[in-house]
């Protein structure tokens, strides 16, 4: 994307790096970050524009949680292959426009190619190749090949995809550590893993396109199998495996929140039972789970909800009390943030998709 001897893309990278850290805490649908610089001694002054577009992703099943489509681009002359790469190595007289998202996204191509930027890196994924970008990882794409383009872009809430037996493997890809982008390797230098998620991505949209029965099974299976096989053939470790000591130390700590949902837990009484102090609990249980205390406890408290809202004959009230909830309030708004709808919205709709 930019020539290694210019200070121009070392700017460019700073810019991106800033916008992540802005990302964390941004209210905004768009950070604009703009830099005045030259290029080198003696050369006129230039400024380089950053937009950060916040994608709102807009599912194409609120249980699912994903959507996936393909795109199209016409074919490309040889003269605006080279305009578009000029484009992203001129002077900036455009601003390069990025975007983020909480979703997970995967790009398959079928036909073509793009130029993949992250703000520390760029490749070119052609026909058969897998992308993979991380939950709010700023990325943009450019196609750069004179053949017709056809891609499939696949987004995920992976968090919607842990149930109870799985979640504590969100630590894999909660980008604690590192960007799940560097997991591009694997799909990069491992032509089996590829293919093979290529063809789930593939079937991922097969399913959604004709929804026959059980579908969401499907899908669902398919998401996790995908996510396996990144795990299983990260031979780089790049993904944060501190899962065995970390874990069996915290175990306690997750056997009693199973058994004790519906009674008060405070990180205090959960830091006597592994002898660790308030800070370091905090710090070890984020680590090891993925997500932290209040979020676990909170997550596995509504996937117990959604469970007995589809099996027992309890009102919401009831239900919400069960898991240890006792403000019917501060209940709705914890199961809406999961599941985007309303439990009674959970439960109507699932009962009218077993019509």
């Amino acid at each position: 994307m930019f020539p290694k001897d210019k200070e121009t893309p070392y700017l460019v990278q700073f810019l991106l790096n800033l916008a992540m850290v802005m990302i964390i805490n941004s209210r905004y649908d768009t950070i604009r970050l703009m830099l005045l610089c030259f290029t080198s001694p003696g050369e006129e002054l230039i400024r380089i524009h950053i937009d950060m577009v916040h994608e709102k992703v807009v599912y194409q099943n609120p249980f699912l949680c994903i959507r996936i489509w393909q795109i199209e681009g016409p074919a490309l002359s040889d003269q605006d292959v080279i305009s578009q790469e000029k484009v992203l190595v001129r002077k900036c007289k455009e601003p390069l426009t990025w975007h983020y998202h909480k979703e997970v996204e995967f790009l398959l191509i079928l036909q073509g190619a793009l130029n993949v930027y992250l703000p520390d890196e760029q490749f070119l994924i052609q026909q058969g190749d897998v992308a993979i970008f991380g939950s709010s990882e700023p990325h943009t794409t450019q196609q750069c090949s004179v053949e017709p383009l056809r891609y499939l872009v696949f987004q995920l809430d992976l968090q919607k995809h842990m149930d109870q037996s799985t979640v504590s493997n969100m630590k894999y890809f909660s980008n604690v550590l590192r960007p799940l982008s560097r997991l591009n390797y694997i799909v990069r230098d491992n032509k089996s893993v590829r293919d093979q998620i290529a063809q789930y991505i593939m079937n991922i949209h097969n399913e959604t396109e004709h929804q026959e029965n059980g579908y969401e099974l499907a899908v669902s299976a398919m998401i996790k199998n995908i996510f396996l096989l990144l795990v299983r053939n990260d031979n780089q470790y790049v993904l944060h495996y501190q899962q065995d000591p970390l874990m069996e130390r915290i175990q306690p700590v997750l056997q009693y929140i199973d058994e004790h949902l519906a009674e008060k837990m405070l990180i205090e009484d959960m830091t006597k039972q592994v002898n660790l102090s308030y800070y370091y609990f905090i710090k070890v249980f984020k680590k090891a789970v993925g997500m932290s205390f209040t979020d676990y406890v909170n997550f596995k408290r509504i996937k117990k909800a959604e469970q007995m809202l589809l099996t027992e004959d309890m009102s919401i009230a009831e239900v919400a009390e069960f898991v240890g909830i006792s403000n019917l309030g501060h209940f709705y708004e914890m199961f809406s943030r999961l599941n985007s709808c309303s439990p009674k919205q959970f439960k109507n709709r699932l009962s009218e998709a077993s019509l």
